[in-house]
């Protein structure tokens, strides 16, 4: 049966990246707003038209490299701050001294904070602080050491402003590693229990039969019941325990948090559409087994039919291993309108109080995994109910929208 490989991306600062895109456009439009308002009064309006004519191929040209952190390379971010720390500089040679103690804005204006960001959304807090820091020396040394309130507050909000997103960006991407990790794990953790179930639906029996029938035999037959024995134990304690993988999480740290997750098998190779439940639990009945069902199809989706079936399968090979291949049991088919609901009955000796749990303590999952692991990965339950000398019944309930069942069990 194939199986399917997803990769799920996640990066909450990307929209950071958009954002700044979008702001180093508007306010470069707001700076050439400003120059052309007041072009009157600057005393060589042809340094600012040189400067924004530099100024506007950049930013242009430039936008594809603020798109992403892959994209927004150190010497991207050197140049860019260069030419904001470049156009705070130049002002002095376009503007006339009175202008400029009179709080004329720099020639580059609020543009020069989206050269900052760009710095706090690639390397955090740390940089921004870097390049904020220099900022303010610019403006210092335009103001000639003396800075207008007005020129102190830009300053001061670029600062704290720029700090502030680099330090949000940091735990936002810790956050992301933290995520992808447990995503990965609970991905690792499922398909474990897939296995464990399949494992145990064959091989474990297989090997518990060996033991049994060499035990029976005795001679070379018991010595290789024994092996099969300590094969079972050894294999029930790897199912149990399992290995998860090591995080992949730092695959593409440009792109964000990256996890790889193995999705249960794809069911293109089966129906394409919802399956009768009563046709894959017609085999099961027999002389010691008796089917009732519904006289219309009892529909489910094929990946919800397949597991209930093996549900119902594990729990008929309980009767049979505990209750003696003599006992007698009963399936009963109930398709109600939001759910489908299997009870299997036997009349056993029933489950003495307190063995399950005991068993699965022993690694023995065959309730822990092939019935109630089934049920819960649907979005359904698995309900046993057990009294010594009346037997035991199992009441499996399935939603018929699994899909979407399981898709919220899975966000709890």
């Amino acid at each position: 049966m194939a199986e399917r490989e997803r990769v799920m991306r996640m990066s909450v600062e990307q929209p950071l990246w958009r954002a700044l895109t979008g702001y180093r456009v508007l306010t470069l439009v707001y700076a050439i707003g400003l120059f052309v308002s007041a072009y009157d009064e600057v005393t060589r309006p042809w340094v600012a038209i040189g400067y924004f004519a530099v100024l506007t191929v950049w930013t242009l040209a430039t936008l594809p490299r603020v798109a992403n952190a892959a994209s927004c390379t150190k010497r991207f971010l050197a140049v860019d701050l260069t030419i904001a720390l470049a156009g705070i500089l130049l002002t002095r040679l376009a503007e006339s001294p009175e202008r400029i103690d009179a709080g004329a804005p720099t020639l580059p204006s609020i543009w020069t904070a989206g050269a900052v960001l760009a710095f706090a959304i690639k390397g955090g807090w740390r940089w921004a602080a870097f390049a904020s820091t220099l900022v303010a020396a610019a403006n210092l040394v335009h103001r000639s050491g003396v800075p207008t309130r007005d020129t102190v507050h830009m300053v001061l909000l670029v600062w704290i402003a720029s700090i502030a997103i680099g330090y949000v960006v940091e735990v936002a991407r810790a956050s992301e590693r933290t995520l992808a990790r447990a995503l990965e794990i609970e991905a690792a953790t499922r398909e474990r229990e897939r296995l464990a179930r399949d494992i145990h639906d064959s091989v474990l029996q297989v090997l518990a039969m060996v033991q049994r029938r060499g035990a029976v035999i005795g001679g070379e037959a018991a010595e290789l019941g024994r092996m099969a024995g300590e094969q079972e134990v050894a294999l029930r304690t790897l199912v149990s325990g399992g290995l998860v993988p090591l995080s992949r999480v730092s695959e593409d740290a440009a792109q964000g948090a990256v996890v790889r997750a193995v999705e249960e098998p794809d069911d293109s190779t089966g129906p394409a559409g919802p399956v009768d439940l009563r046709v894959l639990l017609a085999p099961y009945a027999g002389a010691m087994v008796s089917l009732a069902e519904p006289g219309a199809p009892v529909s489910l989706t094929p990946a919800a039919a397949r597991e209930l079936t093996a549900a119902v399968g594990a729990a008929l090979d309980n009767v049979r291993r505990h209750a003696g291949e003599h006992a007698r049991a009963w399936i009963l088919v109930e398709d109600e309108p939001d759910e489908v609901i299997v009870t299997v009955r036997d009349d056993g000796p029933g489950i003495p109080e307190g063995r399950l749990a005991q068993a699965e303590g022993e690694g023995r999952l065959g309730v822990a995994l092939s019935i109630r692991g089934r049920l819960r990965d649907l979005g359904g339950t698995a309900e046993l109910i057990s009294v010594p000398g009346q037997g035991t019944e199992v009441e499996l309930k399935v939603p018929k929208d699994s899909s979407s069942s399981r898709g919220k069990a899975e966000q709890r």
